[in-house]
């Protein structure tokens, strides 16, 4: 079983987040930080799909990418990018997650549950990812039934 993780909500208007790496999960990390208010950036040669709102800097990760970034995600196809991109964050101090290795995680992605004016994020213990997704779904059916009673 893994570790107990606080569940934190912090603002993210306007603040900036860097993603390093454009496949289908730094994509859905991207825009999920992105609805919630954040100035992204998509550090990758390539996107898996079009996406709006977002910054692209279409090449690979080198160190200084991270620079004035409040948090950053790592979801390259590679490990030793993933890992670099881990080194800087700390050294500058900044909030990091790593989509490869939870053990070197500051914080984690929550299933995204929202509806009736509010927001629930649900993380499990990494055990059953099943588990955790099929109650993220029941908790988006309450919310989706609160916004029907508004």
């Amino acid at each position: 079983m893994g570790h107990k993780r606080f569940p934190l909500f912090v603002d993210l208007t306007g603040r900036t987040a860097v993603v390093i790496g454009g496949g289908m999960v730094g994509l859905r990390r991207a825009e999920a930080l992105r609805d919630f208010g954040a100035a992204v950036t998509v550090v990758s040669p390539a996107l898996a799909s079009p996406a709006e709102g977002l910054r692209h800097i279409p090449r690979g990760y080198v160190p200084g990418d991270l620079a004035g970034a409040y948090l950053a995600v790592a979801a390259a196809g590679d490990p030793a990018v993933n890992e670099a991109a881990g080194r800087e964050a700390r050294e500058l101090g900044i909030f990091f997650n790593r989509a490869d290795c939870p053990e070197d995680c500051d914080f984690f992605f929550p299933a995204l549950c929202q509806g009736g004016g509010m927001v629930a994020g649900l993380a499990g213990d990494g055990s059953n990812h099943r588990r955790t997704a099929e109650t993220a779904r029941m908790i988006r059916e309450i919310l989706k039934n609160c916004e029907e009673d508004t």
